[in-house]
C-alpha cells in the first residue's frame, strides 16, 4: 500500500465490515423468518440454492472476527442489525436472545478499543411484514421506525455512530424493479413506492433515535458512476436519468433537495398518495453522509419494444478491468462522488467512504497463503483517491473496507468473495488474505 497514517488527518478512522445476515448465520439464535429466506428458499434466485441459514457463523464466533479486526489495526467495525433476529413478526415482541447478541457484540467491540459503527437495516425484512406488501406498505415505514427505537433503547448509549438504512437504491429499485433481490419483483408501481417509504423510513428512524438521544446520526447511499456509451444526446439523457434514480433521488431527498425531475417524471404517476407531505421528514437532520462506491456503469438507450417503456436504459460493457462481479474497476469515480456530495449535499457535513472493496478470485498459493493482489491494488488506489480529496479540502473522515470476512453475498450465494480474510465455508476457518496484512501493514505505519 502507498500510504500511511500520517498520509491522512489526526482522527481519520479506518475500517472494516460486515452486515447481519451475510454473516450472522440466520438459523441461529431464535431469528425470525426473513425475505430473503423465502427468496433463497425459491429455486433459481440464489445461485447453488445457498442461503444465510449458516453463513460465517458470526453470531457465534464473533469473539475471533472482531480479534482479527484489531489485529489488523482497524478503528471500526461497521456492523448491521437484523430486524428479524430481534423483532422476528416485525413489531411487537422482542427476541430477547436476538437483542442480547447486539449487547455483547457491541460491548466486545469497545473492549477492543474499536468504535461500533450500526445500520439499523441491511436488507433483511422480517417475513409477516414481507406478506403485507413489505416496503410498498406504508405501515412497513412505522414498524421500522418502532424497531429503531427498541435498538437505541439498548445501545444507543455505547455506538459511535448510526445509520437507519445500508443502500436504499438496493432495497427499493434492485429489488423491487430489476427483481435480483428479495422480494425479487419486477414492477415499476412496487419499485416507485418502495423507493419512497425506504426514504420515509430513514426520515422516521432518524427521528426516533434523535428522541433517545443517539448521536452521529448518518445516511448510506450507494453510488454508481454513470456515464454515456457514446455521444449520442440520447445515449448522455439517458445516462443523466441513470444517474437521477440511482445517485440522486435518495440522497437529494434526504438532504431537502427533493426528487430529481427526469426521474420524478418517470415515476409520479406509480408514488403513493400524498407523497409530498412526506419530505420533511425525510429530510431529517444527519451528522455524516456514508458513500458506498464500486464501480462505473456506461449507459446507452433501451433497443426494440422496451425503449418506449420508462426508464428505457440499458447498460453497455466498459472496456476497463473488471472484478468477478463484472464491475469495471473506475476508482476516479470514487474521488468524483466524494466532491459532488462535498459540493452538493454535505453543507459542511463529513462525508465517510462506508462500503469500498471488490470481489476477487483469491488464488491459494501452495502454502496456503492467500495472494489477492489484485484486491490490494484496487484498496490502494481508491484510498488514494480519498487521499486527494482530502488534499483538496473536502471533509472525509473515513474509510471503511467491504468487507472483514467472504460471506453470502446474496444472489450469488457464496461464489463472489469480497473479504479480507477467507472463510472456508464447509469448515469456517478463517486465513487472513494478502490485503488483510497489506492494510495492516499501512496502518501500522506512521
Amino acid at each position: 500500500m502507498n500510504f500511511c497514517r500520517n498520509d491522512l488527518p489526526a482522527g481519520f478512522r479506518f475500517g472494516v465490515a460486515g452486515s447481519s445476515y451475510q454473516i450472522e448465520g440466520h438459523g441461529f439464535g431464535n431469528a425470525g423468518s426473513t425475505h430473503w429466506d423465502s427468496f433463497a428458499a425459491t429455486p433459481g434466485n440464489v445461485a447453488h440454492c445457498h442461503d444465510g441459514r449458516v453463513a460465517c457463523d458470526h453470531y457465534h464466533r464473533y469473539a475471533e472476527d472482531l480479534d482479527l479486526a484489531e489485529a489488523a489495526g482497524f478503528d471500526v467495525w461497521r456492523f448491521s442489525t437484523s430486524w428479524a433476529r430481534v423483532i422476528p413478526d416485525g413489531r411487537g415482541t422482542v427476541n430477547d436472545e436476538g437483542l442480547d447478541f447486539y449487547d455483547r457484540l457491541v460491548d466486545q467491540v469497545l473492549s477492543r478499543g474499536m468504535e461500533p459503527w450500526v445500520t439499523l437495516y441491511h436488507w433483511e425484512l422480517p417475513s409477516p411484514l414481507a406478506d403485507e406488501g413489505g416496503w410498498t406498505n406504508r405501515n412497513t415505514v412505522h414498524a421500522f421506525a418502532g424497531f429503531a427505537e427498541t435498538i437505541a433503547k439498548r445501545i444507543g448509549d455505547r455506538i459511535t455512530s448510526a445509520a437507519p438504512i445500508n443502500e436504499p437504491w438496493c432495497v427499493a429499485w434492485l429489488s423491487h424493479f430489476d427483481g435480483l433481490h428479495a422480494p425479487g419483483m419486477r414492477d415499476i408501481r412496487a419499485a416507485a413506492r418502495a423507493m419512497h417509504h425506504v426514504l420515509l423510513g430513514h426520515g422516521l428512524a432518524i427521528e426516533a433515535m434523535r428522541s433517545l438521544d443517539v448521536s452521529n446520526l448518518g445516511a448510506v447511499v450507494n453510488f454508481e458512476y454513470a456515464e454515456p456509451a457514446d455521444t449520442r444526446p440520447e445515449s448522455i439523457e439517458k445516462a443523466k436519468l441513470y444517474d437521477e434514480i440511482y445517485n440522486r433521488w435518495f440522497l437529494g431527498a434526504m438532504r431537502g433537495q427533493g426528487y430529481p425531475g427526469r426521474a420524478l417524471e418517470g415515476l409520479l404517476p406509480h408514488l403513493p398518495v400524498g407523497w409530498e407531505r412526506d419530505m420533511g421528514i425525510i429530510a431529517a437532520p444527519v451528522d455524516w453522509i456514508g458513500i458506498n462506491y464500486y464501480t462505473r456503469k456506461l449507459i446507452a438507450p433501451q433497443e426494440g419494444a422496451e425503449a418506449n417503456h420508462f426508464p428505457g436504459y440499458r447498460e453497455i460493457p466498459g472496456p476497463l478491468a473488471k472484478t468477478e462481479m463484472d464491475w469495471e474497476i473506475y476508482p476516479e469515480g470514487l474521488l468524483r462522488f466524494l466532491r459532488r456530495v462535498h459540493s452538493e449535499y454535505a453543507q459542511g457535513l463529513p462525508i465517510h467512504v462506508t462500503e469500498s472493496g471488490m470481489a476477487a478470485p483469491d488464488a491459494v498459493r501452495p502454502d496456503g497463503r492467500i495472494t489477492d493482489l489484485d484486491r490490494c491494488a484496487f484498496l490502494d488506489a481508491h484510498i488514494g483517491q480519498v487521499l486527494t480529496a482530502v488534499a483538496e479540502g473536502i471533509n472525509v473522515g473515513a474509510y471503511i473496507v467491504w468487507s472483514l470476512l467472504d460471506n453470502f453475498e446474496w444472489s450469488l450465494g457464496y461464489d463472489k468473495r469480497f473479504g479480507i480474510v477467507h472463510v472456508d465455508f464447509d469448515t469456517l476457518k478463517r486465513t487472513p488474505k494478502a490485503s488483510y496484512f497489506a492494510l495492516s501493514d499501512a496502518l501500522s505505519k506512521n
